[in-house]
C-alpha cells in the first residue's frame, strides 16, 4: 500500500527576549580562520620550494610573497581551487576568480553557504595584492540575550537572528528577503550560514560574526528592544 506523505507548516507559539546591542564594530579580519596547514598547502600549491621547512612565524609572509608571483585573477584561482575544488566546477572557479576582483562575492555569489570562505580569501588577496580586489567586511556584534527565569532556551543562531531581526529596519536585507522564515512559517536553515560565527559568553552575552552586507550599525533602530521570536515546526502527517 502506497502512503503519500504530504508536511504541514505552523507557526509554534511566540517567544520573547529583552535585547541589548553592547557593542558593535566593523571588522576586517577574523583570527583563525587560516591555518599552518592552510598555509603551507597554498605554498606548495605556489610552487614555493620547502614550504614544510618554514618556521611557522614566517609562513604568512611568505604566502603573500608567493601569492603576488601571479597575476592577481591567477592567485585567486589558485586559493579558491584550494578551498573549493570539491564544491565547484573548473568553470565555476574561473568565472569567481574573475569577479571577484570586480565585484564583492562575499555578497552577490548565490550560495550563501559560501560566503564566509570567501570573505577569508578576499581578505587574504586584498592584503597580498594591495587592494586590486574589494575591501569587504564583516560586523562583529555583542549581544545580551535576556529571557524569563522561567524559561530555558537553547541558544542558537537562530534563536539570536529572529531575535535580534526585531530591532532591525525594515529596510534590511535580511527582514526583506527572509520575511518567511521569520515570522516562523518556513525552517530558518540559511541563519547557520548569515552568522558566520557564534560565541557564548557569560550572563546571556553572546558574540556574533556576520557580513556587514548582512546586518551592521546603521540597521538597528535602537540599542536595546524586545526580541520576538517566531518558532517553526513541522508537522508531519500521513
Amino acid at each position: 500500500m502506497y502512503y503519500e506523505q504530504t508536511f504541514k507548516y505552523e507557526r509554534s507559539e511566540i517567544m520573547k527576549c529583552s535585547i541589548k546591542i553592547k557593542n558593535i564594530e566593523t571588522i576586517n579580519e577574523i583570527e583563525g580562520v587560516w591555518s599552518n596547514d592552510d598555509y603551507i598547502h597554498l605554498l606548495d600549491r605556489l610552487d614555493f620550494p620547502d614550504a614544510k621547512n618554514i618556521a611557522p612565524e614566517e609562513l604568512m609572509e611568505m604566502l603573500a610573497m608567493a601569492i603576488t608571483d601571479y597575476k592577481p585573477e591567477e592567485a585567486a584561482e589558485i586559493v579558491l581551487t584550494y578551498m573549493f575544488s570539491e564544491k565547484l566546477s573548473k568553470r565555476q572557479i574561473h568565472n569567481l576568480a574573475c569577479e571577484m576582483m570586480e565585484d564583492s562575492m562575499t555578497e552577490e555569489f548565490a550560495d550563501i553557504s559560501l560566503h564566509f570562505p570567501l570573505f577569508n580569501i578576499n581578505r587574504l588577496l586584498y592584503k597580498a595584492f594591495n587592494g586590486k580586489f574589494p575591501n569587504n567586511k564583516a560586523s562583529l556584534i555583542n549581544i545580551e540575550i535576556k529571557f524569563p527565569s522561567n524559561q530555558k532556551i537553547k541558544i542558537t543562531k537562530e534563536i539570536v537572528l529572529k531575535a535580534i531581526s526585531s530591532g532591525l529596519q525594515d529596510s534590511n536585507l535580511i527582514k526583506r528577503m527572509f520575511e518567511d522564515q521569520l515570522s516562523g512559517k518556513l525552517e530558518f536553515t540559511e541563519a547557520e550560514n548569515i552568522l558566520w560565527k557564534m560565541e557564548k559568553l557569560e550572563n546571556g552575552n553572546v558574540s556574533v560574526i556576520t557580513s556587514d552586507y548582512w546586518i551592521n550599525e546603521e540597521d538597528f533602530l535602537s540599542n536595546e528592544f524586545e526580541g520576538i521570536i517566531n518558532e517553526f515546526e513541522k508537522d508531519e502527517e500521513r
